[in-house]
């Protein structure tokens, strides 16, 4: 009979790090972007994956090693450099290029970030795992699904592990990503936030990218009763009111 530490729930490991507080203190860009990073992994075998890991690679990978867990590869939700790194608003963010400076894992994106992520971070085609919806990364015994929720960018995409939802800059607990920045497309991401997130139940946790509100993550009941871009009827509407963004 197996004991309690063998469950899937308690094998587990799952961290929020907020940028500016728990990674890069002192980092005026990263206290004002308020990024989260995510860890991901299973307690037992002692790998971990890290999402979107930006603003201070030594760091995370001080965190892991804290914690009993060694990094065995990157989740990126979308390309920009505020999750990835890169040039942001003339500042250079340190993310996916350092780490992998500092330890050899694959990253895992969806196909159509691929380009988008090699321009920004100046990674080559044969450091990127290019993926399509539904396709799942195992880390020790536990799997994390990829979806594809384009709309904020042609490739962003959400991690669904356990009773979570990693989400990125795809939906925030109070708001979604704006879709006036290169690639992004307004109709994709009502098509994203009112199809493709639909099957998950509201017990589901919303993890998002940003810390834009007061709590950290909330259930997906919640954030549908309570976030406005849930009271649009229709894509009509929507465009009205978002198509701008």
């Amino acid at each position: 009979m197996a004991g309690v530490a063998d469950t899937p729930q308690d094998r587990l490991y799952f961290r929020q790090l907020l940028a500016g507080r728990d990674l890069a203190v002192g980092d005026p860009l990263a206290t004002q972007m308020v990024n989260f990073v995510y860890l991901i992994g299973d307690r037992a075998s002692g790998e971990a994956l890290a999402v979107d890991p930006a603003y201070d690679p030594e760091g995370l990978l001080a965190v892991l090693a804290a914690d009993g867990m060694r990094l065995v590869g990157v989740l990126a939700t979308h390309y920009h450099p505020d999750h990835v790194g890169g040039d942001l608003m003339g500042h250079h963010v340190a993310g996916v290029a350092e780490l992998l400076g500092l330890v050899d894992v694959p990253v895992h994106l969806q196909a159509e970030e691929v380009p988008w992520v090699q321009r920004v971070t100046g990674l080559g085609a044969s450091e990127l795992v290019g993926h399509r919806s539904g396709d799942r990364v195992r880390v020790g015994d536990v799997e994390v699904e990829l979806v594809h929720t384009p709309g904020h960018t042609p490739g962003s995409q959400c991690f669904a592990v356990a009773d979570r939802l990693v989400a990125g800059d795809t939906l925030f607990l109070d708001g979604c990503g704006r879709t006036d920045l290169p690639g992004g497309d307004p109709e994709a991401l009502y098509e994203s936030l009112t199809t493709r997130l639909a099957r998950f139940d509201d017990g589901t946790v919303l993890y998002p990218g940003h810390r834009y509100s007061p709590a950290s993550a909330a259930t997906l009941g919640s954030v549908r009763e309570h976030n406005v871009v849930f009271r649009v009827k229709d894509p009509a509407q929507w465009l009205a009111m978002f198509g701008g963004r």
